[in-house]
């Protein structure tokens, strides 16, 4: 059986079927659904018309909520994953851990967020969308200002807090004493007809500004903050020092607007770097004393002044702020060449490559050297220290602690071109051995030796002086020093010396950022826990002559004091307008708040249903 499908048609004629509200379906579809047809034509809203209509949902609050919602969870990756600007080590070695997922950062920013396109976008569109939150605002505040509570509403009875009572004071008496009762509470109040109009409570809309406001200070504080901060790194040894100079540095960076000819001067010299550790228990090796003792100046002539850093306590001088950020262990080496004489002499930083114990490693590049007949021969030398050995008989050489308790230099030796003179820039932590040889035994093995202090060695030969077995003069040297082969130079481990690594930032707008987030929390406070209202006061002389006395309040927000503020308002106006002495209870004996839903004891004045809003919006 074959099946076709084509349009509708009459079942008479064969013509196809007219058009009706089924649709597709003909009659048939009409039957499934009685929702009326609905025929609706939009107005073309034009560019100019779409352009309002975009600037009034930037500008609106549920936007820049949303806005700002985003740019918190757009700064969540920021903290979880490597930032180029924080440490491109890590950020590199991610990408080499994970292909895929690093490529895929890469092109979306996550490794530089804070400058990614992304981000920035959200931050100015929640710059703009503040700012056209703020001004209509403000605006609409400041009119607010220059005018006038609204007038009582024409049933106060319909109000949220409502109380009544009957006086034998004259109406203008009531008034007069209403309205001078109400400006001594604070209140805005003036007279309308037979009505004081007051309100209170402005300082809500103005925190609500200042709220708002404080979060643009805040954004432009972080935008100063990026745009003119500068940062570096500097790795001192004891007894070296630092000036506040671009070439200074180990590495630096900063933003558009730095000017690094306007650095301030100042400068600071590492004294001595003190390091204690837990010896015993679960902790064991734990810092517990982490402190650089430096001397500093600040000025071109300032007066030298000695203090500490330590980890949590920076050093404030000249607008920047100085921090402690790890140590390590600097081998003080002599190195001789071929011809007998001292071409290099100094303490050499080694990076840890334990964090814990500090093992750690370096290289010592030494261009100035030459073999015995004078010929250029440039030495390099691959070291491996740990500051407590370890491993002994093992074949292996690691530290066992963090402290200088038994330190041992292991190093090898390497001679020819170290292409320090190629012109192109050189990790000073890795020895490049393209052009060099490295030096080797009679058997051909490669030529190295573990070294002791000179200087511990020599304090040991002194104390066990005259005792058989204590190390003598040639032990020491013996002990302390390598003499390559061939005559071509010796190495001398003289001592240990530490070093720490400090970091120097120059941060603007950080007063500026933490005076817009203290105005924030206390506009959010104000915002929150100030309640605006308007009260009204009503007095009019009734049928039998007796004043009536109307007293109702209206607050922006339900608020449960309301009621009690306005029996207080009752209670202080008393005096003025006492009970009538024939009042009964259906009169009000007492000036209570009542519920909105309540008539009053006496008619109002107009039959025709009113807004009970009306004249009375907050």
């Amino acid at each position: 059986m074959a099946t076709k499908t084509g349009s509708p048609r009459e079942p008479d004629t064969g013509a196809p079927a007219a058009p009706d509200a089924g649709g597709d379906l003909g009659a048939a579809g009409s039957q499934l659904s009685t929702a009326p047809k609905e025929d609706i034509s939009f107005p073309s809203l034009g560019p100019l018309g779409w352009a309002r209509w975009f600037w009034r949902q930037l500008t609106s609050m549920r936007v820049a909520l949303l806005l700002l919602f985003l740019l918190s969870i757009g700064a969540i990756p920021g903290s979880l994953i490597p930032q180029i600007s924080i440490d491109p080590v890590k950020v590199e070695q991610f990408k080499t851990e994970h292909d895929t997922l690093g490529a895929i950062y890469d092109k979306l920013g996550m490794f530089h967020v804070y400058s990614s396109v992304w981000f920035s976008a959200i931050y100015l569109l929640l710059f703009i969308s503040l700012i056209g939150c703020i001004i209509p605002r403000t605006w609409q505040f400041v009119g607010q200002l220059s005018g006038r509570p609204p007038a009582a509403p024409r049933r106060l009875t319909r109000l949220p807090a409502y109380t009544t009572w009957r006086t034998d004071a004259e109406p203008e008496a009531v008034l007069g004493a209403a309205q001078r009762m109400l400006k001594k509470r604070r209140f805005r109040a003036h007279r309308t007809g037979t009505a004081v109009a007051a309100e209170k409570g402005y300082l809500r809309e103005v925190g609500n500004l200042v709220f708002h406001i404080a979060l643009i200070v805040m954004l432009v504080a972080f935008a100063v903050g990026s745009l003119w901060k500068s940062e570096g790194g500097k790795l001192i040894t004891e007894g070296d020092g630092f000036a506040n100079s671009l070439v200074q540095y180990d590495d630096f960076k900063s933003g558009p607007f730095f000017d690094t000819d306007t650095m301030e001067p100042f400068g600071f010299t590492l004294k001595k770097f003190e390091a204690t550790y837990e010896r015993t228990g679960p902790q064991k090796g734990t810092p517990r004393i982490f402190r650089a003792d430096i001397s500093y100046f600040s000025g071109a002539d300032g007066k030298e002044h000695r203090t500490a850093i330590e980890v949590n306590t920076p050093l404030d001088i000249a607008g920047s702020k100085v921090y402690l950020l790890s140590h390590g262990y600097s081998p003080v080496v002599s190195v001789k060449d071929g011809r007998g004489k001292v071409v290099y002499h100094g303490a050499v930083p080694f990076l840890p490559q334990d964090p814990k114990n500090f093992t750690s490693t370096g290289v010592v590049k030494v261009p100035g050297a030459q073999t015995k007949d004078g010929k250029r021969n440039q030495l390099g030398f691959n070291g491996l220290f740990v500051p407590t050995f370890g491993g002994k008989n093992s074949g292996s050489m690691f530290s066992q602690f963090p402290a200088l308790d038994f330190p041992v230099l292991a190093v090898n030796a390497w001679h020819g071109d170290l292409g320090v003179d190629s012109g192109l820039s050189q990790n000073v932590y890795q020895l490049d051995t393209k052009r060099m040889k490295q030096y080797k035994d009679a058997k051909g093995n490669i030529f190295k030796k573990m070294l002791m202090p000179k200087d511990r060695l020599a304090k040991q030969s002194k104390q066990h002086a005259g005792i058989k077995g204590g190390l003598t003069k040639k032990d020491v040297e013996a002990d302390s020093t390598m003499q390559l082969p061939g005559g071509q130079g010796s190495i001398t481990f003289e001592g240990v010396k530490s070093w720490a690594s400090f970091k120097i930032t120059h941060q603007s707008g950080n007063g500026l950022a933490l005076t817009g987030a203290v105005c924030a929390l206390l506009g959010l406070a104000g915002s929150l826990f100030i309640q605006r209202r308007r009260v009204w006061i009503r007095a009019e002389r009734g049928a039998d002559g007796v004043t009536v006395v109307e007293m109702a309040g209206l607050g922006r927000s339900e608020s449960p004091r309301l009621p009690e503020e306005l029996g207080d308002l009752a209670v202080a106006l008393g005096p003025d307008a006492p009970l009538a002495p024939d009042a009964g209870p259906e009169s009000g004996t007492e000036p209570t708040a009542e519920a909105p839903d309540q008539d009053p004891t006496e008619p109002t004045d107009s039959a025709d249903p009113a807004d009970p809003s009306e004249g009375a919006r907050a």
